[in-house]
C-alpha cells in the first residue's frame, strides 16, 4: 500500500470515528436534554397519546387533559384559568410546556420521570392506558381568590405563606392570562394567540411574584435594616437614634428627607419602634451608615437575598449591591438605590420573623401520587436559614405590630387579631409614580399567614399612591381568607 492510501485511509478512519463519537453523544448523553426539549414535536406527540396528570388545587383539577375530537387524543384544559395561570403555566402543541408547573413537573405530568419507569413496564406488558402523574398545590384556594380580587385590573403580585412550613399559600401576578388559548390544537389560533400576549405591553405571561423586571422595596426593607441593628445588640426596640427632617448624606450634596414634613421626633431623636411605625426615613438612613453596606447587604442574605430557589418554578434571586459607599448604604437602608426584590422574598421576610427568625425554604407542590395513587413526592418544610435569633424577631414583632395598630399600616387592622406588618412606597426615579408595598403575619401571637404585596404604579391612586392605603387593604383580605377558613 503506497503512503497516499494510506493516508486517505487514515483520514476515512478519522471520519469514521468522529461520526461515531457524535452519534454516540447525541443518542445517548444528549439524549435526554434534546427529548425534554419544550418544542421537541416528536414527544408531544407521545406526551399526547396518553393522559397528561391532573394540577389540583383542594382536590379540584386547575389543570387537567381531556379528550380530544381531532388527531391528538387529549388537549388539556384549565378551570379557572386566570386565577392560577402564572401557577400553572401552559401546556400547548405548538410551543410545548410553557412556564409554571406544567414546565418545571413536565417529567411527572406527563409520565416519562424516572419515577414512573415500573408504572410505565407495567402499562407496557398489560396494555393498561399510560398516565402522568397528579401534583396537589399547597395553595388555599380562598386566599388565591383574595389576593386576585384584591389587585384586580391593577399591575403587581401577591404571595402568601405558611410561616412554619414554607408551604405557599397564594400566588398571583397580575395582569393574567387564559392558558386555554395557547392549549388549542388550531396552530394558527395558538400562535396568534402567543404573539398577542408577547407583544402586549403589560407582560401578562410574566411572573411578578417570582421574577420579571424585579422591585425596589422601598420601606419595606427596613425590617432588614432594623434587624441588622438589633442583632449588633448595641440597639435594641427602644433605643433613640438620629430622626431629623432630613439627613446630610456624606460624599454628595444631596440630603435625605423624610416622606412627611418635619422631624422624626423631638430634638431630631426617635425610638427605633417609632421610627418604624412611621417609617421613618433618616433614622433608617441613619442606621445604614452607621452598619454599612456590608451589614446589610450580610442580613438580607440571611432572610433568603441572593439564592437561586424552586418552588419548583424557579425564583429570581433579589439582590442587595456590594460594595455600597455610605450614601448608597443609606439609600439601601430604606430600601432605594439598586435593592431589588420578588414579593416572595419580601413574604419570606415577614415569614422567618413570625417563625421566631427561622425562614423556612417555600414550596407549592404538597403531594405528587402516580395513577395508581402511589406517593412519589410529599412537599416536607425544611429550614432555610436562621435569618435572626428568637429575641431579634420577638423586637420586631411588636414593633411591626405598633405599625398596624398605631402607624402607616392600620388599613391592615384585622378585628380581634393582632397584625404584624410594615408599609412601603418605594420610588422608581423622577416622572414615574412609586410602587405600592405591604408586608405583615398574622396573628402575631400565633402566626398562620404572612403575607407580601405590590401594587405597580401606585395601581389606582398612582402618583398619590401609599403603601398602606393601596397595598395594605389587599394584604387584609388574604390574611382574613386563611384566618376565617
Amino acid at each position: 500500500m503506497n503512503t497516499p492510501i494510506r493516508r486517505l485511509a487514515a483520514i476515512v478512519l478519522v471520519l469514521f470515528g468522529a461520526l461515531l463519537l457524535s452519534t454516540t453523544y447525541i443518542q445517548f448523553v444528549q439524549a435526554a436534554s434534546l427529548r425534554d426539549q419544550p418544542g421537541n414535536r416528536r414527544t408531544l406527540l407521545e406526551n399526547y397519546a396518553r393522559q397528561r396528570g391532573p394540577i389540583l388545587v383542594d382536590g379540584k383539577a386547575i389543570a387537567q387533559s381531556v379528550p380530544s375530537d381531532d388527531d391528538l387524543k387529549y388537549r388539556r384544559r384549565y378551570s379557572q384559568a386566570e386565577l392560577y395561570a402564572h401557577l400553572t403555566g401552559y401546556y400547548s402543541f405548538v410551543y410545548g410546556a410553557g412556564a409554571g408547573l406544567e414546565r418545571s413537573e413536565d417529567g411527572l405530568l406527563s409520565g416519562s420521570s424516572d419515577q414512573l419507569f415500573y408504572r410505565r413496564m407495567v402499562d407496557l406488558v398489560t396494555g393498561r392506558q399510560p398516565q402522568g402523574a397528579s401534583v396537589e398545590l399547597t395553595i388555599d384556594p380562598a386566599a388565591q381568590q383574595a389576593a386576585a380580587e384584591g389587585l384586580g385590573e391593577q399591575k403587581g403580585a401577591v404571595v402568601a405563606l405558611d410561616p412554619k412550613t414554607g408551604a405557599i399559600l397564594a400566588l398571583v401576578s397580575s395582569p393574567t392570562y387564559d392558558p386555554n388559548r395557547l392549549a388549542s390544537h388550531d396552530v394558527n389560533r395558538v400562535q396568534d394567540a402567543y404573539k398577542r400576549l408577547n407583544a402586549d405591553q403589560d407582560d401578562p405571561l410574566v411572573d411578578r411574584a417570582l421574577g420579571g423586571d424585579l422591585y425596589p422595596p422601598g420601606s419595606t426593607f427596613k425590617i432588614i435594616t432594623a434587624a441588622a441593628a438589633l442583632s449588633t445588640g448595641k440597639y435594641d426596640e427602644n433605643s433613640s437614634v438620629y430622626g431629623g427632617a432630613s439627613l446630610d448624606l456624606p460624599q454628595t450634596s444631596t440630603n435625605l428627607p423624610n416622606d412627611f414634613a418635619g422631624a422624626c421626633g423631638p430634638g431630631n431623636r426617635v425610638d427605633l419602634t417609632r421610627a418604624l411605625q412611621i417609617s421613618c426615613n433618616t433614622a433608617f438612613g441613619s442606621l445604614g451608615l452607621t452598619l454599612g453596606g456590608d451589614a446589610l447587604r450580610e442580613q438580607a442574605a440571611k432572610f433568603g437575598f441572593g439564592d437561586r430557589l424552586n418552588v419548583p418554578m424557579p425564583v429570581t434571586p433579589s439582590t442587595v449591591p456590594a460594595g455600597m459607599n455610605p450614601p448608597q448604604s443609606a439609600q439601601a437602608a430604606i430600601g432605594q438605590f439598586d435593592v431589588r426584590v420578588t414579593p416572595l422574598q419580601m413574604a419570606m421576610v415577614s415569614a422567618g420573623i413570625a417563625n421566631k427568625g427561622v425562614v423556612m425554604s417555600p414550596y407549592a407542590v404538597k403531594t405528587v401520587r402516580s395513577p395508581d395513587l402511589d406517593v412519589l413526592e410529599q412537599g416536607r418544610p425544611q429550614e432555610l436559614s436562621q435569618a435572626v435569633d428568637a429575641d431579634v424577631a420577638a423586637q420586631l414583632t411588636r414593633m411591626m405590630e405598633k405599625v398596624v395598630t398605631d402607624g402607616t399600616g392600620t388599613r391592615a387592622q384585622i378585628p380581634g387579631i393582632r397584625v404584624a406588618g410594615k408599609t412601603g412606597t418605594a420610588q422608581q426615579g423622577k416622572g414615574k409614580p412609586p410602587h405600592a408595598w405591604f408586608t405583615a403575619f398574622a396573628p402575631a401571637d400565633d402566626p398562620q399567614i404572612a403575607v407580601a404585596v405590590v401594587v405597580e404604579d401606585g395601581g389606582r391612586a398612582g402618583s398619590e399612591a401609599f403603601g398602606g392605603r393601596v397595598a395594605a387593604p389587599i394584604a387584609k383580605s388574604v390574611m382574613e381568607a386563611v384566618l376565617n377558613r
